[in-house]
């Protein structure tokens, strides 16, 4: 029988395709770094119906076509896109081995930029979701689009320190905002329910469900009976994509965030993190800042082991 072919090798493998692993890829490619990098399909940014806070573009941009934007640089540098998901990352050597359902490759380095996923309500049906989503009447990031719910009225469904936060941060946009809690009665202390009160928001115990739209007014069930928002925002926390990086040994800390040093690199040598999957503000332009900072100083290591020549 023959021998199996050995995997492939590149420079850096790219694990993830949103901001921060599209940004990655342009500045390694230009490099003149050979890549790989890994689309799951499951970009968090692509669910953005319009961003306004993104600079450069005054009249906003859509999730999608900001990546599809980023796809094209990336591709007019030589940089490769697969469309798979990356099932385990393997140290050997001073390599890794980056293994998908279908293939191997072997990288020098390895960038994670897996992000996170936003926890949704229970019970809300996936098409009202996303169709509430698309509207504005469904968001996730009050930093990124709060200025849109200025003087409307604004549900938040959470509870405990980080939903007191989050209706909070709302409330320097709008003095309606209800906080409602998702399961049964608020798990709130002392503090929070003093800060609640002195910021004039509304309290409504659970549980919440049979989220429904209603003309131009998301309708939530309450221990209140019905209410409409004009939006409302989850407040439940995300699940961390770093399960890769600590198969592989890397530290994260209890949330889940990758730990990582001034330059983007985690505990394992030769592995780094970006975006948010770190721990830090889940805005898109703080994770292509991280990734610049990554992508070059995957350069200098990689340039140090062989210099790095034309």
């Amino acid at each position: 029988m023959p021998a199996p072919l050995p995997e492939p090798t590149v420079d850096c493998a790219i694990i993830g395709a949103g901001p921060a692993g599209l940004t990655a890829a342009i500045y390694l490619a230009r490099f003149h770094l050979t890549i790989r990098l890994f689309d799951c399909g499951s970009s968090r940014a692509a669910m953005i119906p319009r961003t306004h806070n993104h600079a450069g573009f005054p009249g906003g941009i859509t999730g999608s076509e900001l990546l599809a934007r980023m796809h094209c640089q990336a591709r007019d540098y030589g940089a490769t896109c697969e469309a798979a998901k990356v099932t385990a990352i393997e140290r050997v050597d001073d390599d890794f081995i980056v293994r998908t359902e279908r293939s191997s490759l072997r990288a020098r380095t390895v960038l994670l930029a897996t992000g996170v996923v936003n926890r949704r309500p229970v019970g809300l049906d996936e098409r009202v979701h996303d169709v509430a989503l698309q509207r504005g009447l469904l968001r996730y990031c009050p930093i990124c689009d709060g200025y849109e719910v200025t003087d409307r009225r604004v549900g938040v469904i959470g509870t405990g320190d980080h939903g007191m936060r989050e209706a909070l941060f709302l409330r320097g946009y709008t003095r309606n905002v209800t906080l409602i809690a998702p399961d049964t009665d608020h798990d709130l202390d002392e503090a929070c329910r003093a800060a609640l009160d002195a910021g004039g928001i509304r309290r409504v115990d659970g549980p919440c469900g049979d989220y429904r739209i209603d003309g131009d007014r998301f309708v939530v069930r309450t221990a209140d009976g019905e209410l409409s928002f004009d939006s409302v925002y989850p407040a439940l926390g995300s699940e961390i994509r770093s399960e890769l990086a600590v198969a592989a040994g890397a530290r994260a800390n209890r949330d889940g965030c990758l730990e990582v040093d001034d330059h983007q690199r985690t505990s394992v040598p030769g592995l780094f993190a970006a975006g948010d999957v770190v721990k830090g503000l889940d805005q898109i332009s703080h994770a292509t800042g991280e990734a610049g900072v990554a992508a070059t100083t995957i350069r200098n290591l990689l340039a140090e082991r062989r210099p790095i020549r034309r």
